[in-house]
């Protein structure tokens, strides 16, 4: 694995940023969280008049040799049937990213099925699908810096196509299993509150999803703060890529939006490689899968949104993008009190 070079936000620029925010014709702090956001762009950009181009949702897929075992309530058949959908625009994905202004990459990570060539799909396939977990390590070092790799390079290849706003999604029957293994290990939270539902699993059926992951953790035999070897023994080739997409794209002080659960467990990873990633992301909303909230709460995040979503796929991150856009607009076109010739407050 290659170290990467990620710079810590310089807050040089933040004093004249908050100035400028402060010196729009409003209350000082009435614009909420946009004023953060509009801090945010301005300090990742290094300007005080911050751009939003080419903003993109990036979706990776991949499939996980555990979901055969049961991990999840939808066969593994429904990660290709969902590409299909998203190569075909009719996913939620689609729909909120069309009305968000947004354009979406769509990636084959890792999905047990030939796509065959697609003018939409790149193929970035490491396998077809991980291995089983719940028998030994989901991928081998060779297959994850792959994965790593080719995120590098999907993402560095947005950066040289004008793009400066990456949001990320997935899409992985099984990768809520693998997202909760992930985030009991680097974490060090109990596993059974890392674990939810998943895709929508009953009691029954979300107890031997618990069962299943809890024979599946001492197999690991390696530190638990160690990203790496934690992607490579529950991770997913979707996962893996989304790491390296997000290294890549924070080196290119692209913004981040990060989405929900299982994303949020590819960012812990690349957290864990690389700390100063935080200071890139936004974080969209606040999934209602169970381990969300402690991966939340562990990177000490404050998502934008929580409106009881649970789909993935980067719903979130395209419904925040408004926001994010609207920080930028609001610092770039609001009057100032000079400007205006409205009279400051004493």
């Amino acid at each position: 694995m290659r170290s990467n070079t990620i710079q810590a936000i310089d807050p040089w620029l933040a004093a004249a940023l908050q100035a400028k925010i402060d010196g729009k014709t409003k209350p000082p702090g009435s614009l909420g969280r946009l004023e953060a956001l509009a801090l945010q762009l301005g300090q990742i950009q290094n300007t005080l008049t911050p751009r939003l181009t080419r903003p993109h949702i990036l979706v990776c897929a991949g499939d996980h040799g555990a979901a055969k075992a049961g991990v999840s309530a939808y066969p593994q058949d429904v990660t290709w049937q969902m590409v299909e959908n998203f190569l075909a625009g009719g996913a939620a994905i689609n729909v909120l990213a069309r009305q968000a202004g947004m354009a979406l990459t769509v990636v084959d990570a890792g999905v047990n099925h030939d796509f065959g060539v697609r003018a939409d799909l790149i193929d970035a396939k490491v396998a077809h699908g991980t291995a089983n977990y719940l028998e030994g390590p989901a991928m081998d070092a060779a297959q994850r810096d792959a994965a790593l790799a080719y995120g590098e390079k999907i993402a560095r290849a947005l950066a040289d196509s004008g793009c400066n706003v990456l949001g990320f999604g997935e899409m992985g029957i099984g990768n809520t299993a693998s997202a909760s293994l992930i985030t009991h290990c680097l974490t060090g939270m109990p596993l059974a509150a890392c674990i939810g539902r998943g895709t929508g699993l009953d009691d029954a059926g979300l107890e031997r999803k618990r069962m299943l992951l809890a024979q599946a953790l001492p197999r690991y035999a390696g530190a638990h703060d160690d990203a790496p070897a934690v992607l490579a023994q529950f991770g997913g080739f979707e996962i893996a890529m989304l790491v390296g997409a997000m290294l890549a794209a924070a080196e290119r002080r692209m913004l981040l939006l990060i989405d929900g659960f299982i994303v949020t467990s590819a960012l812990l990873v690349a957290a864990g490689l690389s700390p100063a990633i935080l200071d890139y992301c936004v974080f969209a909303h606040r999934s209602d899968e169970a381990g969300h909230a402690i991966q939340l709460d562990y990177l000490g995040a404050k998502p934008l949104l929580q409106l009881g979503m649970r789909l993935g796929e980067g719903t979130g991150a395209a419904l925040a993008y408004p926001l994010v856009a609207a920080a930028a607009a609001f610092l770039d076109e609001m009057a100032s009190f000079e400007s205006a010739g409205v009279s400051n407050k004493a």
